[in-house]
């Protein structure tokens, strides 16, 4: 690739570095440009796996989710979500105690110790023999008992022929979408009343922490929050953004000499503090050794001690059957050594602690997927094999045919497989079925309205959300057949929340590529349910087109080939540093692109490896902005037609345009919606757009790409992360390449981060069967 390209790139940057040179036109330093960049990181929430470096599954200090804070403060640019940092907390603070009873606490801790019983209890029964169709509902449940009745003899099977069936109710006819849509904060507690934030202002000033994290920490610990605080005030690390040693100097201005590193209310705050953590890596569990190892690094003097604390109050769940392994406790050294005849016993499973939200979202996934797959779909028969038989490819009829006969498949491919799953859609429609088409953004779901039509396309967030088919009587959603494409952007609680949403009958379709970066939340679905072999799964055999398939094609395989491109698909354009990086990157989306491909810039789409460096997205933003709509960022930052990345959900990034400010706060258009975002959510879900991390690209396509690679980016490189930004582009893809062998490298040998996860496990027993065992 590296020859052909770099004389295509000569061709197409030759003229504008003349032009460019001859005006004495300047970029801005890396730098500068990062220093001149405003921040509001909080539009970043699915950059939450590699905020500096852009790697899943490895986060540095300065990562963030959903536009919260985890990292140094040192760093708070990196920081995200516009919060106030914490730098006044210290052991200098002004020390202040307070008796009172931790009723809210301890009726936390009730509610999680009755929630590790019915988890318990759920898991005594999964073990019992279950009768068959015991969990049906609906439709599923009658057909059930109609096929008992038969085979008991209690009605002939001709009687259920005589009876007319009842007719199918049409779907609700969708409302009306409003004319602007108004960014809306996600779920979170009552606003606190001003006596709250009055009494936790004060415990905050006591401690020596800044007052302004007042509505934070309500939100976070409820309308009791002075007094838990007062009781507990390692619960601080329940507010995004604030780190141990933070935390420690609070509890130590508070509590004074009792404050002590083996303060069991600092374990176990420590131990909930490292589970939200792994969860921004996209983990849902964590090996207990992990667990013990991350509180030897923060000084907590008996690791085991403090998960065995944590295990007790209901802080965290234990899987896998293994809490014996949290006492030390196992057989004698010997046992079993007089009796060769005695049968071994079996390996010791792998002991994981985790939140009680991410095990009740898998196993409620677990749960849902099965409900799906077990109940009885309708046999259509000869009215699907006429729409294989019409279907646009080879794989599509094989996946029109899967559908048919089941209640969940899988279906993997590039870009061009979306067809496949698109005309599920349309065959089901045509039958009369109540289908429907869920993308993971605003991007996607507008290339779905072209396939399948706009009243049959939603946002998986939509669909929760309210838009779409409505719901029947019992609250599903009225759907007989719903596809959801991009499933690999699937978080284990979106996707939990999507599948209780289905009623029983409902086929579902879960597709996407597997080689593309996770989700930003936690959990790896697809790959889950891919990895457990538990659903048919259909393969897309329609290869991507062109030079940039065949380029994507060869990544996801480990291979960087070089491929033809004649039309300068691929362009290659070597830099030596990072303030040579931006500036070639601003001449590409300016002048070159635009010249010798004809993508204006306003259709060009600038992705790099992580939002901090020289030649990251604060500093590339600042150099596009100078360049193609320099103002003086009236509005918190932005101008009118400034290019801005919007956090529509957490994990999903939508990019628009600035249209104008007023009253009601700052107005966009995304792909033709009009938006509004309220003053007070601007700086927590609005950044400028001009350049992407992959993880905020996910999802979306442009006509063209220009991938930015500085030197300093070379180890938050992956294969996945190459694959995920080079496809993104649909005519022309330029990589303004700085990282020598390393791209080839990573590609090669570093494939996507691992994930600790539960659902694979937990569908796998739920589909056990003797001839599998």
């Amino acid at each position: 690739m590296s020859a052909e390209a770099d004389g295509s790139a000569e061709e197409g940057t030759a003229a504008a570095d003349a032009e460019a040179d001859a005006a004495g036109a300047e970029e801005p330093g890396a730098e500068g440009a990062d220093a001149e960049s405003p921040d509001p990181e909080g539009a970043d929430a699915e950059g939450a796996h590699a905020e500096g470096a852009e790697v899943e599954g490895a986060v540095p200090e300065s990562a963030d989710v959903g536009g919260v804070a985890s990292g140094d403060s040192a760093d708070a640019s990196e920081a995200g979500a516009g919060e106030p940092g914490v730098e006044g907390v210290g052991a200098e603070g002004v020390a202040s105690s307070a008796a009172g009873e931790l009723s809210e606490a301890q009726a936390e801790l009730a509610a999680q110790r009755e929630l590790r019983a019915r988890i318990a209890a759920r898991k005594a029964e999964k073990e019992g023999p279950v009768d068959a169709g015991t969990k049906l509902s609906g439709q599923a449940a009658d057909l059930l008992a109609a096929v008992r009745a038969v085979e008991s003899g209690e009605k002939s099977g001709a009687a259920f022929f005589t009876e007319a069936p009842a007719p199918r109710r049409p779907a609700p006819a969708p409302a009306a979408p409003a004319p602007v849509r108004t960014a809306q904060p996600g779920p979170v507690r009552p606003a606190a009343g001003p006596e709250a934030l009055a009494a936790v202002r004060e415990v905050l000033s006591g401690g020596g922490a800044p007052d302004s994290l007042a509505p934070q920490v309500t939100e976070a610990l409820g309308e009791q929050a002075a007094e838990v605080l007062r009781t507990d005030p390692w619960q601080l690390l329940a507010v995004p953004g604030v780190r141990p040693e933070q935390a420690d100097g609070f509890a130590r201005a508070l509590l004074g000499a009792e404050c002590g590193p083996d303060d069991p209310r600092r374990a176990a705050a420590l131990v909930a503090w490292t589970l939200e953590r792994a969860a921004v890596q996209g983990h849902t569990a964590l090996p207990v050794a992990a667990v013990r190892a991350a509180l030897a690094e923060r000084s907590v003097p008996d690791p085991d001690e403090a998960v065995q604390h944590a295990v007790a109050e209901g802080v965290v769940l234990v899987f896998q059957d293994g809490v014996a392994a949290l006492d030390g406790e196992g057989d004698e050294p010997g046992a079993g050594e007089d009796d060769p005849e005695e049968e071994q016993a079996p390996a010791p499973v792998e002991v994981l602690l985790g939140l009680d939200r991410f095990a009740l979202a898998e196993e409620s996934l677990a749960d849902g997927l099965a409900r799906l797959a077990n109940a009885p779909v309708k046999e259509d028969g000869s009215v699907w094999e006429d729409a294989a038989a019409s279907a646009p490819s080879p794989s599509a009829a094989e996946l029109v045919r899967a559908v048919a006969n089941h209640g969940v498949v899988t279906h993997s491919g590039g870009e061009a497989a979306r067809a496949e799953s698109a005309a599920v859609v349309t065959a089901a429609h045509g039958m009369g079925l109540r289908a429907a088409a869920a993308a993971h953004n605003g991007d996607g779901r507008r290339r779905l309205a072209g396939a399948v039509g706009a009243e049959r396309a939603f946002t998986v967030a939509a669909l929760l959300g309210g838009e779409g088919p409505g719901r029947d009587e019992d609250g599903a959603l009225a759907l007989d057949v719903l596809v959801v494409q991009d499933a690999p952007q699937l978080d284990v609680e979106g996707a939990a929340a999507l599948v209780e949403s289905l009623p029983d009958g409902c086929r579902l379709v879960l597709g996407g590529d597997p080689e593309v970066l996770g989700s930003a939340g936690a959990g790896r679905v697809f790959a889950d349910v891919l990895a457990a072999r538990t659903f048919p799964h259909v393969a897309s055999r329609t290869p991507d087109p062109g030079p940039l398939g065949e380029l994507v094609s060869g990544i996801g395989i480990g291979e960087l080939n070089q491929v033809e491109a004649p039309g300068k698909e691929v362009v290659i354009v070597p830099v030596r540093d990072a303030g040579e990086a931006v500036h070639r990157c601003v001449q590409l989306v300016a002048d070159s692109v635009p010249r010798a491909i004809g993508v204006p810039a306003e259709q060009t789409q600038v992705i790099t490896v992580g939002h901090g460096g020289s030649a990251g997205t604060r500093a590339l933003n600042a150099a596009l902005k100078q360049r193609l709509n320099p103002g003086p960022g009236r509005f918190a930052g932005f101008d009118p037609g400034d290019r801005v990345a919007y956090a529509a959900a957490p994990g999903r990034t939508e990019v628009g345009v600035v249209d104008s400010a007023g009253p009601d706060g700052l107005r966009l258009e995304c792909g033709g919606e009009p938006v509004v975002v309220p003053k007070e959510r601007v700086e927590a879900v609005l950044r400028h757009g001009w350049a992407l991390t992959a993880h905020q690209a996910a999802g979306s396509r442009w006509p063209a790409v220009v991938a930015v690679l500085p030197g300093d980016a070379a180890q938050g490189l992956s294969r996945a992360w190459v694959y995920t930004a080079f496809g993104r582009a649909r005519r022309h893809l330029s990589v303004v390449h700085g990282v020598d062998q390393a791209l080839a490298r990573a590609v090669a040998q570093v494939p996507a981060a691992e994930r600790t996860t539960r659902l694979t496990p937990l569908l796998e027993a739920l589909f056990r069967t003797p001839e599998t065992e």
